[in-house]
C-alpha cells in the first residue's frame, strides 16, 4: 500500500480546534446576514406603515374623511374611543369599530374622476 494517500488526508485534516469553531461561524454568517438583510427591507417598513396606521386612526376627528375596510368612503360624524359614527349619504349615518377603517383622507383630497 501507497502512504501517498493518507498523507493527503493528513493535510486536508483541520488543524487544531479552532478552524472547528471558524467553520461553524463560517456556516452560520451567511443566514445572520440573509436575516438582517429581510429585517431591513421586508419588516421594519412594514412596522413602520403600521405604526403610521395607528396613529392616524387614533387621530381620526370629527369632519374628516374616512374609508372603511370594505370600501365604504364617508365624512366623520361623531368619534368615540372605539367606534366612529360615519355619514354616507345625505341623512344614512353608520357606526363603525375604528379599528376597520382602512385610510384617513384629508380634505383636500378630489376623487380621481373630477
Amino acid at each position: 500500500m501507497s502512504s501517498q494517500p493518507m498523507l493527503m488526508m493528513m493535510q486536508a485534516a483541520p488543524a487544531g480546534p479552532s478552524s472547528g469553531t471558524m467553520g461553524a461561524l463560517l456556516t452560520f454568517l451567511p443566514w445572520v446576514a440573509i436575516f438582517g438583510i429581510f429585517y431591513v427591507l421586508m419588516i421594519r417598513p412594514q412596522q413602520q406603515r403600521v405604526k403610521q396606521h395607528q396613529a392616524a386612526i387614533a387621530a381620526v376627528k370629527k369632519g374628516d374623511e374616512v374609508v372603511t375596510g370594505g370600501g365604504i368612503r364617508g365624512r366623520v360624524t361623531k368619534v368615540s374611543d372605539d367606534e366612529a359614527e360615519v355619514e354616507i349619504a345625505q341623512g344614512v349615518k353608520i357606526r363603525v369599530v375604528k379599528s376597520t377603517i382602512s385610510q384617513v383622507l384629508s380634505p383636500k383630497t378630489k376623487p380621481a374622476n373630477d
